[in-house]
């Protein structure tokens, strides 16, 4: 590790201690960030990618990470009072998801922390600095920015306190909520600040959130119509309110023109503006062409590993957003549907920083984003994604104004692999097939497509390609707008049939999902079957954990499809969650005989027969 700080200098890392500010010549600094991971300096990682966008506007900035809250709170103190005002994040993940398991059980490592370590932040970590921050110094603005933020804007249901939560703007007391991919926001505030506007009268702009009493007259855009959804107390006292409530955010946060979003909580209300439009390529390249050392701060140089950074060190992300709107899936509600892709020239320039590392050995790790063929793809007409409130412009059939055409990536990757200095780019992300086995009316774009995934197999696995069909059972997966299983079987044979052409021996690893809405005991026995039969013992499994903000979360709270108000199973208790988890483990013999009891006490000697004969 050290070989990489050679050439260095802690001032090259935004400073997070008094004495780095100093050295810089700072007395005094504009922003200070509290976090809740560990400090790495890479355009994955949300606080080093506000930071450097502030410190190229000239502006003085610093990050506390890890703060710690349970002692004389002198990390909140030790830099004393920022000019402009605090910023916090949770960090790059939600803290609940961070630190339980689906089964609410305390997990005993955090990939944000050098080692693993778990303690490393609180429960809700960003209501708890926030409330820190502003009994510290009540005077001083305090926004709040990143996922954990970004997904309690409004009423949500909690699924570790098992209740509906009102947004978080009431418990964590900070003064503005930047909820998505905040970069443009948090300029605009900054700026304006800076001018001296009082940031409590902000509240104009775009993807910001904020709390008033409901009789006070604010700034706003005459051209935003409003929204009121049912106020916080309905949704205490009807399911079905809250669930009607979700429909309206959710097209709300995947419309190109979308409209302020009002909801009343006692005498006061929240208030969501709408998100701004995509970005453009300029602006996506500018953030990620900032100054990143790509490294953990040297303060991290003697200690262990940060799990998360390496993982990603040496990624290359090309786009944010996702248009699958998977429904257990909160990507859509905090980057947004539409897809901001970066341009060719930006990946490549990162990629020969990532070539020039120390530690870089040839393999690019991944090559992607939120699903990995995404890039450039973005409506025929775009006029008339202007107008469109799908949630997925994939399910329950790709639109036919979507460009599915993966040439943009074809054309990327084959740039990448004739870099000198790289052996292989891996797509590690999730790459979503239901696109490449769409069949347009342009056969040159299906070859295109097709092309696509054999150069993926032939030079982008490590030996093994993930997809996620979730489920084989089609109503299952109907609730998870997911396509039919019917088309994991015409991709296995398209996988093969380039193994067995191109002389490779990869393997297809699917993902799929336990006690998700709308699933039952007799759905995983059928996996189980359908999945023997296709010779897969599954490894990549997980049960479904209700987060804030996805439809599949609302459902498992109400019992009700927000869509549809029909009701729908879903399996809550640790019993019900075990009971489905079994059938993915069929093949172990610790199971075996609570499969065949399940079995027999549904009537389902066919598939007992099927799963273990």
């Amino acid at each position: 590790m050290n070989q990489l700080y050679q050439k260095l200098q802690t001032t090259d890392w935004l400073p997070t201690s008094k004495k780095e500010a100093l050295d810089r010549g700072w007395d005094e600094l504009d922003v200070i960030f509290f976090t809740g991971d560990a400090y790495v300096d890479h355009p994955s990682f949300g606080a080093a990618v506000i930071g450097r966008i502030l410190e190229a506007e000239g502006l003085r900035i610093a990050i506390v990470p890890q703060p710690n809250w349970q002692d004389d709170l002198r990390d909140f103190k030790k830099l004393g009072k920022p000019r402009l005002y605090f910023a916090v994040t949770s960090g790059n993940m939600d803290s609940m998801v961070n630190h339980y398991t689906a089964n609410k059980r305390k997990r005993s490592n955090d990939a944000y922390t050098p080692g693993g370590q778990q303690n490393k932040r609180p429960d809700y970590a960003a209501t708890v600095y926030c409330n820190i921050l502003k009994k510290l110094y009540p005077d001083t603005p305090v926004i709040l920015g990143g996922i954990e933020g970004s997904l309690r804007r409004v009423t949500h249901y909690d699924y570790w306190q098992n209740k509906l939560k009102p947004s978080i703007l009431k418990e964590a007391k900070a003064d503005l909520l930047f909820y998505g991919m905040g970069e443009k926001s948090i300029l605009d505030f900054t700026r304006l600040v800076k001018r001296g506007v009082d940031p409590t009268t902000i509240t104009n702009l775009p993807q910001t959130v904020f709390m008033t009493e409901q009789d006070q007259a604010y700034a706003t855009n005459k051209k935003w119509n409003s929204l009121e959804l049912y106020s916080h107390e309905e949704c205490l006292s009807d399911k079905k309110k809250f669930a009607k409530n979700f429909m309206h955010i959710e097209e709300e946060s995947n419309k190109s023109e979308a409209n302020k979003i009002v909801q009343k909580i006692g005498k006061q209300e929240v208030v969501v503006n709408p998100p701004w439009p995509p970005l453009e390529e300029k602006e996506i390249d500018r953030y990620y062409d900032l100054p990143f050392t790509r490294l953990p701060h040297p303060r991290y140089k003697n200690k262990e590993t940060i799990p998360a950074y390496e993982m990603i060190r040496h990624s290359i992300n090309i786009h944010r957003g996702c248009f699958g709107g998977c429904t257990f899936c909160t990507i859509s509600a905090h980057q947004g549907k539409f897809i901001a892709s970066r341009s060719e020239k930006s990946i490549l320039k990162e990629l020969e920083q990532v070539t020039q590392m120390p530690d870089f050995k040839g393999y690019i790790s991944d090559l992607g984003g939120p699903s990995a063929n995404m890039y450039k793809m973005k409506g025929i007409h775009e006029e008339i994604c202007r107008k469109c409130k799908r949630p997925s412009c994939i399910f329950p059939e790709v639109c036919k104004n979507l460009d599915v055409n993966h040439k943009p990536m074809l054309d990327l990757y084959r740039k990448v692999r004739q870099h000198p200095k790289v052996k292989k780019a891996f797509i590690g992300s999730g790459i979503r097939y239901d696109m490449i086995l769409h069949e347009t009316k342009d056969k040159a774009v299906n070859k295109t497509n097709m092309t696509y995934l054999r150069e993926v197999v032939k030079h982008h696995v490590s030996g093994r390609l993930k997809v996620a069909p979730e489920h084989t059972s089609d109503d299952v997966l109907k609730i998870m707008r997911k396509p039919s299983f019917k088309l994991f079987y015409k991709l296995n044979k398209a996988f093969n049939a380039i193994n067995k052409e191109e002389g490779l021996n990869q393997q297809l690893i699917p993902y799929f999902i336990s006690s998700h809405p709308g699933c039952g005991n007799s759905d995983m026995a059928n996996l189980a079957a359908e999945t023997k039969q296709l010779d897969f013992r599954l490894e990549q499994v997980q049960d479904f954990t209700p987060t804030p903000m996805t439809l599949a979360t609302v459902i498992y709270y109400t019992g009700y499809h927000p869509y549809t108000m029909e009701k729908v199973y879903t399996a809550k208790s640790k019993k019900e969650k075990l009971s489905q988890r079994k059938f993915f483990f069929w093949y172990k013999r610790e199971y075996q005989q609570q499969i065949r009891h399940e079995l027999l006490k549904l009537g389902r000697k066919d598939l007992l027969k099927k799963i273990l004969n």
